[in-house]
């Protein structure tokens, strides 16, 4: 999993880090996610082809039903479906925990260029998310600035109950 992702903050701009994490980091980052959401590989006779997993939105309680989903997914294996599964399962368990609302915080670029591609927000939109925020030039990264957006989704019911 960490090769998929050293690629993208090498390669792209899709993730704003600068520096790809040592292994310890990367297996405590999926191990502190996983003391609280699901971790989703993707995987074939060939190896892992992607993962998905959800994090902390705000760390509030009245956050509590909603998450951030990150998704990256082998450069080679991008277009296939991949992503959509892995998303479809994350969403599946997501929903078994009560959580309501997914969103993905994803780079923009008004005029795609060598390090950014528009292919995540129009992914998200293919899978029912919508665009709710756009902050502009907050991310700098290869020598030029960057925008970002959020994007959402419903996956349940917004109840009323006593909190």
């Amino acid at each position: 999993m960490l090769d998929i992702y050293a690629l993208y903050v090498e390669q792209t701009a899709i993730t704003f880090e600068y520096d790809v994490p040592s292994v310890e980091e990367f297996s405590n980052r999926i191990a502190n996610t996983l003391d609280r959401y699901p971790y989703i590989v993707a995987e074939d006779e060939t190896g892992i082809l992607g993962y998905a997993y959800a994090g902390v939105f705000k760390a509030r309680a009245a956050y509590n039903h909603c998450v951030e989903t990150s998704i990256y997914v082998k450069m080679n294996e991008r277009g296939k479906g991949v992503g959509k599964q892995l998303y479809a399962e994350l969403e599946h368990r997501l929903k078994a925990q009560g959580i309501i609302n997914v969103n993905a915080c994803i780079s923009w670029i008004d005029t795609p260029d060598e390090y950014l591609t528009q292919q995540s927000p129009e992914f998200h939109s293919r899978l029912g998310y919508v665009k709710c925020a756009h902050f502009h030039k907050c991310g700098y990264k290869f020598g030029r600035w960057y925008d970002m957006i959020w994007m959402e989704k419903m996956i349940g019911e917004h109840v009323v109950n006593e909190k």
